[in-house]
C-alpha cells in the first residue's frame, strides 16, 4: 500500500501517456499501447474512458497536455524508511547482493519492534554464503525448469544423492525455513538447510520425461458483470494468473490460464464472485462448480 497508492500502474502508465504528450499528440492506439505495457490487460478501458472525458484533466481532446514537465516518481520519506526497513530482512539476500542503502534515514521498523509467536528458534541460516548459493540455483533452475542434482542429509543423518526438477519454493513461518518441491523418481519435499551441496543435472531425472512433454496447462471462460467493482477485484484476484479480457456491450469476457494442480483453488475463488461472474466453459469446469454447489447446499441441509 506505501507504494501502489502512490505510484500504481495507473499511474505509471498516464506518466508515459504525458511525457508522450508532450513531444506530439497523443492517439487512442497510443494510450491503448500504452496501457497494455504498463498496467493491465483490462486498463485500457478505464484509461482511454477516463482521458477521453477530461475526468483526470491531464490530457486534452487533441492528444496534448497543459502539463509543462515530464512526471517524476521521486521516493517519498516514508517509502524510503519502508526499504531500509525491508532491506534489513536477512532473507532479502537469498534473492540479491544490490540490497537498499539509505544511510540519510532510519528504517521504519526493525525485527526488536515485533515478535512473532509460534516459531522455531532453529531456522535456517540464512547468513550462511554456502546457503544462498544453494537458494539461488535451485530458484534459477525452477525458472529455467532444468533438472539438479543435490546432496542432502536424510532424516538418519546419512548424506545421499538426489536428482529431480524443482517445482517451486515454500517458505514457513512457523519453521522459519524455506523447503522445496521437487518431481522425479527422486521427488518429494527436501528442507533446503539440510542440502549440502547442489549442481544442475545435464539430462532429465528418470519419470519426468513424460510429464515434462505434456501440457498441464488448462483454461477457464467466464463472463462478468462489472457490479461492486467485479472487474477490478476479479483483476486483484487473479493477478498472478495469465488472461485476456474482452469488453463487450454489457459485461467481460474473461479467459484465464492455470495448472491443473490449482484446479480446486480457483475453483473456490470464481465461487467466492457470487452472481456477478458466470462461467460459460469449459463443460467440465462448469460440472466442477456444479459439485462444489451441491456439496455445499448438503452440508447446509438446503433441498
Amino acid at each position: 500500500m506505501v507504494f501502489s497508492e502512490l505510484y500504481s500502474a495507473y499511474y505509471n502508465a498516464v506518466a508515459d501517456i504525458i511525457s508522450l504528450a508532450l513531444e506530439s499528440s497523443v492517439s487512442i492506439d497510443d494510450i491503448r499501447r500504452i496501457a497494455k505495457e504498463h498496467a493491465f490487460s483490462e486498463s485500457s478501458f478505464m484509461i482511454e474512458d477516463a482521458v477521453k472525458d477530461e475526468r483526470w484533466q491531464l490530457v486534452l481532446p487533441d492528444g496534448t497536455t497543459n502539463i509543462k514537465k515530464s512526471p517524476d516518481m521521486p521516493l517519498t520519506y516514508l517509502e524510503r524508511r519502508w526499504l531500509c526497513a525491508i532491506a534489513s530482512d536477512k532473507r532479502l539476500k537469498l534473492f540479491t547482493d544490490d540490497v537498499y542503502v539509505d544511510p540519510d534515514v532510519k528504517p521504519l521498523f526493525t525485527s526488536y519492534d515485533y515478535e512473532v509467536f509460534d516459531q522455531y528458534l532453529d531456522g535456517d541460516d540464512y547468513d550462511d554464503l554456502g546457503y544462498r548459493n544453494r537458494f539461488r540455483m535451485i530458484l534459477s533452475a525452477i525458472k529455467e525448469k532444468k533438472a539438479i542434482s543435490i546432496r542432502v542429509k536424510n532424516r538418519q543423518e546419512k548424506e545421499v544423492e538426489r536428482v529431480f526438477i524443482p517445482k517451486h519454493l515454500e517458505y514457513s513461518q512457523k519453521d522459519d525455513k524455506f523447503r522445496v518441491y521437487a518431481d522425479g523418481l527422486d521427488g518429494g519435499t527436501y528442507n533446503l538447510g539440510r542440502i549440502l551441496s547442489c549442481e544442475f543435472y545435464d539430462g532429465i531425472p528418470k519419470r519426468c520425461r513424460q510429464h515434462m512433454q505434456k501440457n498441464s496447462e488448462e483454461y477457464v471462460e467466464f463472463v462478468l458483470k462489472d457490479e461492486r467493482n467485479a472487474l477490478e477485484r476479479v483483476m486483484l484476484h487473479f493477478a498472478h494468473f495469465q488472461k485476456s479480457v474482452e469488453k463487450r456491450d454489457d459485461d467481460y469476457f474473461v479467459r484465464l490460464s492455470y495448472e491443473k494442480d490449482d484446479e480446486t483453488e480457483i475453483v473456490i475463488r470464481i465461487l467466492s464472485f457470487g452472481p456477478v461472474l458466470e462461467v460459460v466453459g469449459p463443460k467440465h469446469f462448469r460440472e466442477l462448480i456444479r459439485e462444489r454447489l451441491k456439496r455445499q447446499m448438503d452440508m447446509m441441509g438446503l433441498p
